[in-house]
């Protein structure tokens, strides 16, 4: 495997991939993880001040009923292994995009794998919030609603960022496995061309492309996030 790498025939196949297919691999890869990313904070993002809100001692209680079966779902969808889960979700894609391959298909599984785990995140960030700052509000006499949009989310936001950050990250890992089911980005290069091709040196490249692209978003979300926290003011 590790041998033949450096060939002629392999770099000269690398080159011409680097100049025809990787540019816009790597548009790709952005496009899918940056939308997937906003979907799934649009839905999860609610869903974690559900979790949160809607306890016993939360400032808007559910019925527990109710409580134990958003738990539930959010754990079984958070449970299932993603390659899985892009095979199961195959008829909400052909329902929502029209097919269930191709590179605007893989956005769907991607959603579905996020949004639980950006709840999850949203739930522990609201948690971490001081009770006082909570109590101080409905002293004042402040609706529920009041409470979450400008005291629970506002007060969470550098936490926030950090962790819907995180969200990005850990989905440009899984836009990357899209490329089994015929997804685009960098994944399908280092999967056609690496596993079915033997051309090493470009899966290597995009996967190095890939790492680039983590650091590269963990920097900006650090960085707004830091701006946001008016600790650091």
């Amino acid at each position: 495997m590790f041998h033949n790498v450096f060939t002629q025939e392999q770099i000269e196949a690398a080159v011409l991939c680097l100049k025809t297919e990787i540019p816009f691999a790597i548009w790709e890869t952005v496009y899918i993880t940056v939308l997937a990313t906003l979907l799934a904070c649009v839905i999860g993002l609610p869903l974690g001040v559900l979790l949160v809100a809607g306890e016993k001692d939360g400032v808007r209680p559910l019925p527990a009923n109710v409580l134990h079966l958003l738990n539930g779902f959010i754990n079984l969808l958070r449970s299932v292994p993603f390659l899985i889960l892009m095979i199961m979700v195959f008829p909400l894609s052909r329902l929502l995009i029209g097919t269930a391959v191709g590179t605007k298909a893989t956005i769907v599984p991607l959603v579905v794998a996020a949004f639980p785990y950006v709840a999850r995140l949203v739930e522990g960030d609201l948690r971490e919030l001081d009770p006082n700052i909570i109590e101080a509000a409905q002293s004042m006499g402040a609706s529920p609603w009041q409470i979450v949009s400008k005291v629970m989310v506002p007060e969470c936001v550098p936490s926030l960022l950090n962790s819907f950050t995180i969200a990005l990250t850990t989905i440009l890992g899984y836009s990357a496995m899209s490329g089994i089911i015929g997804g685009g980005g960098l994944g399908k290069i280092a999967i056609n061309y690496g596993y079915y091709r033997y051309q090493y040196l470009i899966m290597y490249a995009a996967v190095i492309l890939l790492v680039i692209l983590v650091q590269i978003f963990q920097s900006a979300g650090t960085k707004m996030a830091a701006k946001a926290d008016k600790r650091l003011r």
